[in-house]
């Protein structure tokens, strides 16, 4: 393919507001172009690798027995009441109505939809299993857009769902598509681990996230180096271990804190170390009930354990005006929610629900009491491996698929039911499992690159080869440009000929920046029979004989990783 052909515009300068180092080179190779916030369009280039990307995944899930389907992309909004996920899944969600007023939203995920689907056709158990998936474009109404394509309000989704007549199936099936994950990730060149996560607005019994180490991921997680258990802090249970109280109860005692509000505040003014301090802090729900949640001083609250223990959506407020002076004594047990670890504070440093007063010496059951005593505390690095105990560290991803054991959390309200064996009616059980295929772009650039541009994986480039012909107007440099291009293309690889009147380094620049992992140059090096190769992962240069080339650049490539 000539360049001049082509809808290739690439850019010199980073633009501002590009943090990302995949967004940057995503603009700059002329992938994408910016059309709203949180709202891309995907030029040639872009599209390619896409549509690479999806047949990789096509190839793998149809090869693990998946079939495709299109599911509509505007959905009613009846199936999602059914299930209560209407209001739950909140503000992120598109919702409109159409000219008879009938409520829709625009699919952010599509479990209700494809469960409405299959329990029309699924009678008996003789149907099941049933691996169903899609490639789509779905809509979230993402509160903070950045990093391109990584967090933003449309994007491309594949989706699979499971169905199945008995629990053993499902876990079976869970653990098959779950080794396809890794398979699909591999052919991608990622590297990707798969952590316990938590199911979220998504709901069922067990899930698993499959990150990408990445500067820019957004999802912390904790790693054991003994074991390789791996975890999202929001679904990391903790197994810190507890001594028996071993001190001698102090009388309590209050004292003035003048200003002192924060912990590193009171544990400077008191002396006293962060894991004596009791940290409260006040959460709400819709309607207004207060919740107070105590943790040491040294701890943070996982508000997704919160949430789950409280069994709804609850904020933190920071409008009262005793905010770093609350404290759990006096206060109604029932609205305690305290952390396993807070209870075994011995004479411990509380506020004193009194504005520049603390107490000291507060001890659990004589001083105060909690309603519900969890584990609510977010992990911390050192922090015992539950597993094997070994000390954890803690480190970001970015997330690029999410599979979840559903069981019958949309089956049964949605009445998609089947005859078992025994002849009786039971509800299927349905597993799911994502994956970002736009998410998976920027994730490969983010580990394939360098200080010049992209560096794509053979598997994904846009291209196989770039031949430069330095100079166009030298008829010896064209004519063996193109019989080259000629030669490569009928051997069944993609190869882009630049054949701009731009100089050199322009064209040198752009196939670094656009990463096509084996650039060809028509240069000076005919006059002696010889064109330039450069190896784009690894920068190596060197030249062969025109008669030689075409079978040296096809070993090179086909050893490409």
């Amino acid at each position: 393919m000539l360049y001049s052909s082509q809808y290739i515009h690439t850019m010199k300068e980073t633009p501002m507001d590009a943090e990302a180092i995949s967004h940057q080179l995503m603009l700059r190779a002329g992938l994408i172009r910016k059309i709203s916030t949180g709202i891309y369009a995907y030029l040639p280039i872009g599209c390619t690798v896409l549509h690479k990307i999806m047949e990789i995944v096509r190839r793998e899930l149809n090869q693990a027995g998946c079939v495709e389907l299109l599911l509509p992309a505007l959905l009613p909004a009846e199936p999602w009441k059914k299930t209560g996920r209407w209001d739950l899944y909140g503000k992120e969600m598109f919702k409109l109505t159409d000219r008879s007023e009938r409520e829709f939203c625009l699919g952010p995920t599509h479990e209700e939809i494809i469960t409405e689907v299959v329990h029309r056709d699924v009678q008996s158990y003789r149907d099941l299993p049933l691996f169903l998936y899609q490639i789509q474009t779905k809509y979230r109404d993402e509160p903070r857009p950045r990093f391109g394509i990584i967090r933003s309000k449309e994007f491309i989704m594949k989706d699979l769902y499971s169905f199945h007549a008995t629990l053993p199936s499902l876990e079976e099936g869970y653990h098959h598509i779950y080794q396809t994950y890794h398979r699909i990730f591999e052919a991608c060149a990622l590297q990707v681990k798969a952590v316990e996560a938590d199911n979220g607005a998504i709901g069922g019994s067990f899930s698993h996230e499959f990150v990408a180490d990445s500067s820019v991921g957004e999802t912390a997680y904790a790693l054991c180096p003994h074991c390789g258990w791996a975890s999202t802090l929001e679904a990391a249970k903790t197994s810190l271990q507890s001594n028996d109280p071993t001190e001698d109860l102090l009388t309590k005692e209050l004292v003035a804190t003048p200003q002192q509000k924060t912990i590193a505040e009171i544990s400077a003014f008191l002396s006293q170390s962060p894991d004596k301090i009791l940290k409260t802090l006040l959460y709400q729900n819709t309607a207004g009930k207060r919740f107070y949640v105590v943790v040491r001083g040294s701890d943070s609250v996982n508000e997704t354990k919160l949430k789950k223990v409280i069994g709804e959506e609850v904020f933190l407020t920071e409008s009262d005006p005793l905010i770093g002076f609350l404290g759990p004594v006096d206060v109604p047990a029932s609205q305690i929610i305290a952390d396993t670890t807070a209870i075994k504070v011995q004479n411990a440093v509380t506020g004193a629900s009194k504005a520049d007063h603390h107490y000291l010496h507060v001890n659990y059951q004589r001083d105060w009491r909690a309603d519900r005593i969890e584990d609510i505390r977010e992990l911390q690095p050192g922090d015992p491996c539950p597993t094997c105990g070994a000390g954890v560290f803690i480190q970001n991803g970015l997330e690029l698929g999410h599979t979840f054991l559903l069981n019958d959390r949309y089956t049964k309200p949605l009445d998609a039911s089947f005859v078992n064996e025994s002849g009786a009616m039971q509800p299927m059980y349905m597993g799911c499992y994502g994956i970002g295929i736009t998410r998976m772009v920027a994730a490969v650039i983010e580990q394939h690159h360098d200080e010049k541009g992209i560096i794509w994986p053979k598997a994904l480039a846009p291209f196989a080869f770039e031949i430069i012909p330095v100079n166009i107007t030298d008829a010896l440099q064209m004519k063996t440009a193109k019989a080259l291009a000629d030669a490569l293309t009928s051997a069944g690889y993609e190869c882009l000929l630049d054949d701009r009147p731009v100089s050199a380094g322009v064209k040198f620049n752009d196939a670094d920046l656009i990463g096509i992992p084996i650039r060809l140059v028509c240069g000076k090096a005919l006059q002696k029979g010889e064109v330039e190769v450069k190896i784009r992962k690894t920068c190596e240069i060197f030249t062969v004989s025109v008669e030689s080339a075409i079978p040296t650049l096809t070993a090179l490539y086909d050893k490409q990783p």
